[in-house]
């Protein structure tokens, strides 16, 4: 694959553009802290897997070439983030976050993941951009080259949204010093959800 530093270049500009994943690691950094924050990054790019596993074999072409199967899953994926926007909209806020428990780290890391398999304009992602960097006459299979360029893909998503994580649990840990401001906190995170949840369902 000699295109592998194109490719790790490219994959680096994509993650790092605003986009659902980064933004919802960010949120739930603000809202619970710099361990929440680095957890969902490690579910945001655990869900990859699943994405790289249905372009490498080719199932993800059904769900392209079914707009209903496609609309399902979209819906199905918005509706989901929808939900998990409404739960922290209706929260006590973080002002009180001492006086009930904070979301346990592994539904936070189940959410992260779920959230991510959920979209399928990810793995429809994968489909058009992994091929572009495979080498059909090299002596590896094209299904092989495809995990191991996804792989590659969830390493560098790892590294990026680890690094949004940290930043958001900073940010989160100075907001909670300000009680006027933290207040709001989970409901402006409740928002981003809820936004996120409808741009998957709602956009061509």
């Amino acid at each position: 694959m000699p295109n592998l530093p194109l490719f790790l270049a490219a994959s680096v500009a994509i993650t790092a553009a605003p986009g659902p994943d980064n933004l919802q690691v960010l949120a739930r950094g603000i809202s619970q802290g710099r361990a929440a924050g680095l957890v969902a990054a490690f579910g945001f790019a655990a869900g990859l897997i699943f994405h790289t596993t249905l372009a490498a074999f080719g199932i993800a072409a059904l769900l392209r070439s079914s707009p209903l199967a496609f609309e399902i899953v979209k819906i199905a994926g918005g509706l989901y983030l929808i939900w998990v926007g409404v739960k922290a909209l209706t929260s006590r806020g973080l002002a009180s976050a001492h006086e009930r428990a904070p979301v346990p780290l592994l539904t936070v890391f189940r959410q992260s993941i779920v959230g991510n398999m959920m979209n399928p304009k990810v793995t429809l992602f994968f489909v058009v951009f992994l091929p572009q960097f495979v080498n059909p006459g090299g002596t590896q299979r094209v299904a092989v080259q495809m995990i191991e360029l996804g792989l590659v893909f969830m390493l560098q998503a790892l590294a990026i949204f680890s690094a949004f994580g940290l930043f958001a649990g900073a940010l989160g840990a100075w907001l909670k010093r300000r009680p006027r401001a933290g207040v709001w906190l989970d409901r402006l995170a409740g928002a981003t959800f809820i936004a996120l949840g409808l741009r998957v369902a709602l956009r061509d």
